[in-house]
């Protein structure tokens, strides 16, 4: 899927034996962002600097990562190569690349003591392009989802993209999908269509420890300050919501970055619109469901 907006790139680092994996999101200069977490289990890097109120306006790369919090290692390769670019929030003395990073957990489903590190963060921004692979690859390649249900109904999740287009307005959602909950076709939702009580029985109900958490990057070549990276933020988690049946349960660690490159003008309302569509749509093309 071509990202579609002017010097976003996306890159992986894809270890299929293992089933762990990461992805880059670099950002041209000039990208500001915002972010917002609601699942209660995170896993991150620098993300207090997406805060409006914080000092930093700029943005240089999220990655997106497996491992848990070991993954967010990957971030250390990525700052590091980009500072080689002088690349970053300048300073009297020095050049501080500004990486965000979130990781979600798959340990429990390939070998556990494989971790994306500093090294798979340098090889997935070198591998960067506009125009990246989708699916159970690089921060996906681990993800599952149906696990609320139990490890027996677990499926093979993954990274989705999708992008949006609204006249000159584009935006483009890219999502690793590694949920607790169901993903629904958008016609019937999965509590109606698995034709079960709406909570399981408690031997059949998720624990702590089981594979979990949506992560992802709304980009868009909009002009937005970081008040209104955070209101597309927003949306985006909407979009999860919407594609996600529990959507942000206690042992998720969702959370999005919105980014925003400002080369047009457009309302943060209807950027915000664009990125409930694109998060929803690619969450679902994650795992090979169509809208219905």
């Amino acid at each position: 899927m071509e990202i579609g907006i002017d010097g976003v790139l996306v890159g992986h680092r894809t270890d299929e034996e293992a089933k762990t994996g990461c992805t880059v999101i670099r950002l041209p200069e000039g990208t500001v962002g915002a972010g917002e977490i609601r699942g209660g289990a995170p896993a991150s890097r620098e993300f207090a600097l997406l805060d409006p109120t914080r000092t930093v306006q700029r943005l240089d790369a999220v990655v997106l990562s497996g491992g848990s919090a070991y993954g967010l290692a990957a971030g250390d390769g990525v700052m590091r190569a980009l500072e080689a670019e002088g690349v970053g929030f300048e300073l009297s003395d020095a050049v501080v690349p500004i990486v965000v990073g979130l990781s979600l957990y798959d340990l429990a489903v390939g070998d556990p003591d494989v971790r994306p590190d500093a090294a798979w963060g340098r090889d997935a921004l070198a591998a960067a392009s506009a125009d990246p692979v989708t699916g159970a690859v690089g921060a996906g390649t681990g993800a599952t989802v149906g696990k609320w249900r139990g490890r027996n109904a677990a499926r093979q999740g993954g990274l989705g993209i999708h992008r949006v287009e609204q006249g000159p307005v584009v935006v483009t959602a890219i999502v690793a999908v590694n949920a607790v909950g169901d993903i629904d076709d958008g016609s019937t939702p999965a509590r109606v269509r698995d034709d079960e009580r709406v909570w399981p029985d408690p031997e059949h109900l998720v624990v702590q420890g089981d594979p979990n958490t949506v992560i992802g990057v709304v980009v868009t070549n909009a002009a937005l300050d970081k008040i209104g990276c955070f209101v597309v933020a927003q949306g985006a988690h909407d979009g999860l919501a919407r594609a996600v049946f529990p959507p942000h349960m206690r042992t998720d660690g969702d959370g999005f970055v919105a980014a925003a490159t400002g080369a047009v003008e457009a309302t943060v309302d209807e950027v915000r619109l664009a990125a409930v569509v694109a998060t929803e749509t690619a969450i679902r093309e994650a795992v090979g469901i169509l809208p219905g």
